[in-house]
């Protein structure tokens, strides 16, 4: 009897913690959304294709870069079929200045090949099916999902783990573990813009060697041990 007592209190207090994160979450998902009210993804497509590719090159690479890249790289390849098909040494030179060009064209080919082989050359609407395509990881593949299919997906780049670690949303440093730290605590139908949101915070406010906190509107919210005194 004590036993199931204590147990009762135990997961009492555990649903009042759950419940009391919920509710700071919400209060950071409102205060973001004041703060960056046009939360789309900075990098330029038109069609799944073009962001699939497009997010593939943006890997330790910024996203203005990439935009000067993709127009003339899809004017040349506008299909599925046409990236498959593409010489290596060609495309290597047409995505040089992304970096790390040498492997982001061996992804991209074998990623269309996928596609023409398994897909159709149309890019599917599921992470498992996603992730068998060469190049893409969960990140990638709920870049896709949440920007352009309109699914609920959290999206994890450097910036999301950085801001939900200071944040004290997770305490992970996982990416997967990080993705669904932050699904449990923002409701479904927050996972995109959400994520969408604290990415850009990371990348514009809370910056990785010297955050913003005199610009933060977090702030307030923050309890971050290296969080800097406002002036």
């Amino acid at each position: 009897m004590v036993a199931s007592r204590v147990g009762r209190k135990a997961s009492s207090r555990s649903e009042r913690t759950q419940a009391a994160a919920k509710q700071r979450v919400a209060s950071i998902l409102a205060t973001l959304q004041q703060a960056i009210p046009d939360a789309k993804v900075a990098l330029d497509s038109s069609n799944p294709l073009e962001l699939l590719v497009a997010t593939i090159l943006s890997a330790q690479c910024t996203d203005d870069r990439v935009n000067q890249v993709t127009p003339n790289l899809f004017a040349k390849y506008r299909t599925a079929e046409d990236f498959a098909k593409a010489d290596q040494v060609e495309l290597e030179s047409l995505i040089k200045s992304t970096g790390f060009y040498k492997s982001k064209a061996k992804h991209l080919i074998g990623c269309a090949k996928t596609l023409v082989a398994n897909f159709q050359g149309k890019i599917p609407q599921a992470m498992d099916e996603l992730t068998t395509l060469p190049g893409v990881g969960r990140k990638t593949a709920n870049v896709i999902l949440g920007s352009y299919f309109g699914e609920p997906a959290v999206v994890v780049d450097t910036h999301v783990k950085r801001v939900a670690n200071r944040l004290d949303l997770t305490r992970s440093q996982d990416p997967t573990k990080i993705e669904e730290d932050l699904q449990s605590l923002m409701p479904k139908a927050q996972w995109t813009i959400g994520a969408q949101r604290l990415l850009l915070h990371g990348r514009h406010v809370c910056q990785a060697r010297i955050p913003h906190c005199d610009q933060c509107s977090l702030y307030d919210l923050c309890e971050w041990e290296g969080k800097r005194t406002r002036a």
